[in-house]
This record gives C-alpha cells, sequence and structure tokens, in this order.
C-alpha cells in the first residue's frame, strides 16, 4: 500500500484555492478530527485537549451527530469548532453529483458548519464547483494514518513528530480504532516545549 502522508493527490493539483495549510500564523498547528463524534474516543480526545487548553477543529458526520447528540454539544461548549464532513461519509468518486452533494448538505443543515472536509478527501470537480459556493473546503497538508491498523500508535506519532511544520492542518479521527488517542497527549506536550502553538481552522479567514 503506498501512503501519501502529506497534500492528498490529485486534490491538491485540481483544487489548489482550497485550505490545506494555513500560513501566517507563526509557529501555529491545527488538529482536525474526523468521522465523530464516536461515544469511545472522542471524549478521551476531549479531556486531553481540555487538560492543554488546545483547540481543535471537529469534522463531524452528520448521522454520528444525531446518534451521539449530547457528546456532539460538548464539542461545541468547549470552544472547539465544528466542520462538516457529510451525513453518510460517501466517497465523491462513487457517488453521483446530486446525491453526494444532497448528502454534503444534509450535513451542513445538522452541524450548522460551513466549513467542508471531503471524506477520503475525494470528490468530483462537478461537485467541488458546487459545494465551494457556500462552503470553504478544507483538505490537510499531513495526515499519519492514525486510523491504519497497519502502523502501530508508535509509527503513527513519528510520521506526526516527523512531518509537522508550521501551519500544517493535521487530519485525525476520533473513531473508536482511530491510534491518535493513543499519542495525542504526548504530541500536544512536545510541540507546545517546542514553540508550537495550536489553532482552529477557522483562524484561515482571520489570516492578513
Amino acid at each position: 500500500m503506498i501512503r501519501n502522508f502529506g497534500r492528498p493527490l490529485p486534490a491538491g493539483v485540481i483544487y489548489p484555492e482550497a485550505v490545506y495549510r494555513i500560513n501566517g500564523m507563526g509557529r501555529r498547528l491545527y488538529l482536525t478530527f474526523d468521522d465523530g463524534p464516536d461515544p469511545l474516543s472522542t471524549p478521551q480526545i476531549l479531556d486531553i485537549l481540555q487538560k492543554y487548553d488546545v483547540h481543535a477543529t471537529f469534522f463531524c458526520t452528520g448521522s454520528k451527530v444525531l446518534a451521539s447528540p449530547g457528546l456532539f454539544a460538548r464539542v461545541a461548549s468547549e470552544g472547539h469548532t465544528i466542520g462538516n464532513h457529510g451525513f453518510s461519509h460517501l466517497n465523491g468518486l462513487k457517488t453521483p453529483v446530486r446525491a453526494y452533494c444532497s448528502d454534503i448538505l444534509r450535513g451542513r443543515d445538522i452541524t450548522c458548519s460551513n466549513l467542508f472536509r471531503p471524506p477520503y478527501g475525494r470528490l468530483r470537480l462537478r461537485q467541488y464547483r458546487i459545494l465551494e459556493r457556500s462552503m470553504q473546503i478544507v483538505f490537510w497538508d499531513l495526515m499519519p494514518y492514525d486510523f491504519d491498523l497497519k502502523l502501530t500508535p508508535d509509527t503513527s506519532y513519528g510520521i506526526l513528530a516527523q512531518r509537522m511544520r508550521p501551519g500544517s492542518v493535521i487530519v485525525l479521527h476520533d473513531t473508536a480504532t482511530s491510534s491518535a488517542v493513543v499519542y495525542l497527549d504526548r504530541f500536544i506536550n512536545e510541540a507546545l516545549r517546542d514553540g508550537y502553538s495550536f489553532g482552529s481552522v477557522d483562524e484561515y479567514s482571520l489570516r492578513g
């Protein structure tokens, strides 16, 4: 299996105007979490973020929000930014344009967010052009494959620690099988020690 730990391809070439990295904010990192909220992992992640007073961006799946509304409310109430990850986590390349966009808009209605991350980082040009009219589309600069069961938590952590850079939008997952919760505390602690700070993806609109 070939793994691309950086900007997703071909999206990085086809959609250069989307958000991948946020420059101009100094030594700042942007933690994002996809696919939740999850009753097992999300509370643990929130506890770690609260410990360090760090805010992140949670790209939530609409169907899971409906399944765990109280947990979704906790994410928002603790000051984290909410993003839309669609309702059903569809692969845009395998879904007709109308059905895909309808699913994404349903997710937007539930999350009340105009920040959108395409599931799998995959969508067609027509889908992108329709959705970008009303949403800020956010991909990532760094993915350490925390969801890949073939990688140990130490390996995933090593990828993250070695490849992070100022402005990196980092994608992790708040799912039951993600290894992110295993090393998140260590990562935040060491990043802060190294002079990094953390922000939310909505800072993109505030940059000068």
